[in-house]
């Protein structure tokens, strides 16, 4: 994904907040087993006022200059969903403030019906802030977190946001529904003449190419048939995928191998992707193969040359109008 970013352009929570390392994972990881910290409200998470219903756009109050040593954690708005454990997947609406200014951070998202933004619940993946932020809070809870701005992205750049590490800094969010790792539906037979796909116990799919030219045109196919919503023009999905090349086989992108599904726009991708989304229901596996006229074209990228023809497998996780 690093090296194609018009495939995904969308994946970030906001600029900054929930970028995936390059580097090492935090000391404070988060493993599946469900371990939390369970951190716990303070004077300066209690201080800030939060009001609005759940799912809409809070109104929030910072006290400035907000004082804060240690990260802490108010609920809000308790929910009676399930209970978010370590290594799932949650979409949640956030809201980010500078504590010096009491100014956001960046605009607000996914309130008032606009489209959740999805984070894995481990901090080798996203910023230990919004890890620390949702874990063991059952869904529909609205949480308050404080923390200096170190405590809260750990080892992340936070250039762009003109903060200094021993700044602090306010999370907002709002535990909207879990989303699944990996695609649900049901298994079909696989079209005749697409590649082969074999799934790994963690469900990254293995590829095989065929030893035979690829077609000129997109061809998709559906290994999995889901029975959710059906993906629209312009919905902003959540997705699991892998892309390698047809050529050789060799994998140039991978949500699975960085461990996290992704959230973008079907109007923001390469048109063969685009179409492979489109008319599709959530919970379906599907696979694409793509020539370089709905792929990069004439131009390639990275390592995509521009006669490479790609296929692409994508778990279909969720959707939103």
């Amino acid at each position: 994904m690093r090296k194609t970013l018009s495939i995904v352009t969308a994946a970030l929570v906001v600029a900054g907040l929930a970028a995936c390392s390059s580097g090492a994972p935090e000391p404070s990881a988060t493993p599946a087993a469900n371990a939390c910290q369970n951190v716990k409200a303070g004077d300066a998470s209690k201080s800030i006022k939060v009001s609005g219903d759940f799912g809409a756009t809070p109104k929030v109050t910072v006290p400035t200059p907000l004082k804060t040593t240690d990260i802490e954690r108010s609920v809000v708005i308790t929910g009676k969903g399930a209970e978010v454990k370590g290594g799932s997947s949650v979409a949640i609406a956030l809201a980010a403030y500078n504590g010096i200014t009491g100014k956001e951070l960046t605009p607000a998202v996914g309130f008032d019906g606009q489209a959740p933004q999805t984070i894995q619940v481990d901090d080798k993946t996203y910023v230990p802030g919004l890890v620390r932020a949702v874990e063991c809070l059952p869904l529909k809870s609205r949480v308050v977190l404080t923390a200096t701005a170190k405590e809260a992205f750990g080892s992340r750049d936070i250039s762009t946001l003109n903060i200094k590490p021993t700044d602090p800094v306010v999370f907002v969010v709002d535990l909207a529904k879990e989303v699944p790792t990996r695609a649900d539906g049901k298994s079909v037979t696989p079209p005749a003449g697409f590649p082969t796909v074999k799934l790994s116990s963690s469900g990254e799919p293995n590829i095989t190419i065929p030893k035979s030219d690829p077609p000129t045109e997109t061809k998709i196919g559906v290994l999995k048939q889901g029975d959710g919503d059906v993906v629209q023009p312009g919905d902003t999905v959540t997705v699991q995928y892998k892309g390698v090349l047809w050529r050789n086989g060799q994998t140039f992108d991978s949500s699975w191998s960085r461990g996290e599904s992704v959230s973008f726009q079907t109007t923001g991708v390469v048109v063969g992707f685009k179409k492979a989304l489109e008319g599709q229901k959530v919970g379906s596996q599907v696979i694409a193969i793509v020539p370089p006229a709905d792929g990069y074209g004439a131009k390639g990228s990275g390592d995509i040359k521009a006669t490479d023809t790609m296929v692409f497998v994508v778990d279909i996780l969720d959707t939103k109008r």
